[in-house]
């Protein structure tokens, strides 16, 4: 049995890693695979892949490519969901803040420095044609909980994170969205550490088999929605409306995709230097 650790967030677009886990997919290939939650999101995840707690993540793409340029021993295998992500821009309730032009110069809510939610700030800051560093300013909050006890009392004044997921505390009057910032590229991509990448390949593409068999019929799965609506305290037509902007994927980064992002983080100065692409995507080698 190969054992191997893979990490991710705790929401919706994972659901099909614990359908394949419960129904011991990979176990019945030889594969002793353990999920581990990351609610601190791609910073977190980039360290435990650094730091050999996990083997594999499902992670934001714009936050791996620039770590792996940065050293992260890592390389993409595929990209999981071809979809953009729909980062919403939330206040507390209690803010003066109305519209995402009166956030300009204030300080954003980050789960952690090199987080989707860090590098996004600096997206939407140009979309809106602000000045990085006069009008950028931040507050390490952790994850989402984090923002929902961290707002309120003024700590940060504003916090992007996947829409949907933030729908409840929308609803509940913890938050006001203010905006949605999409990101211009697929949002997640599975990585694995170039270590594990060269000594078990063979069970990196039966994981991905595995995984793309699941999700190239997902949204088929009777049900579905209201499993999703359950599981991560959705409402049914959040959830349906989610479910039709979300599409998986079965296939690798491009190579413009690959352009794409570091053309992005570098204008942004968010990487010194663009990389072959060959040093941030890989495929596994078929047995």
């Amino acid at each position: 049995m190969k054992n191997l650790k893979i990490g991710g967030v705790p929401e919706h677009f994972n659901l099909p890693w614990y359908l394949t886990l419960r129904n011991k997919e990979y176990t019945d290939e030889g594969i002793n695979l353990r999920w581990k939650d990351y609610s601190g999101g791609t910073g977190q995840m980039c360290k435990a892949l650094r730091d050999k707690e996990i083997d594999m993540a499902v992670i934001l793409t714009e936050g791996i490519v620039r770590d792996i340029i940065n050293g992260n021993e890592c390389k993409i295998v595929q990209v999981f969901v071809e979809s953009p992500l729909i980062w919403g821009i939330h206040v507390a309730n209690n803010s003066d803040y109305k519209k995402i032009k009166d956030l300009r110069g204030t300080k954003a809510a980050i789960s952690r420095y090199g987080s989707g939610s860090h590098l996004m700030a600096y997206v939407n800051a140009e979309s809106n044609g602000w000045d990085a560093e006069k009008d950028l300013d931040f507050e390490v909050i952790n994850n989402l909980e984090g923002a929902i006890e961290s707002l309120p009392k003024g700590e940060g004044d504003y916090f992007m994170w996947e829409k949907f997921m933030t729908k409840p505390q929308v609803d509940n009057g913890t938050f006001r969205l203010v905006g949605e910032c999409p990101t211009p590229w697929p949002c997640f991509v599975i990585t694995v550490r170039n270590e594990v990448l060269e000594e078990d390949a063979e069970s990196v593409q039966k994981i991905i088999e595995i995984i793309n068999t699941t999700t190239t019929d997902f949204k088929n799965i009777p049900s579905i929605d209201q499993m999703i609506a359950n599981r991560y305290s959705q409402k049914l037509e959040d959830v349906q409306e989610w479910l039709s902007l979300t599409e998986w994927s079965q296939k690798q980064l491009s190579i413009e995709q690959v352009n794409l992002v570091q053309n992005q983080l570098l204008k942004l100065s968010l990487i010194l230097k663009k990389v072959p692409a060959h040093q941030l995507i890989a495929l596994p080698k078929k047995s």
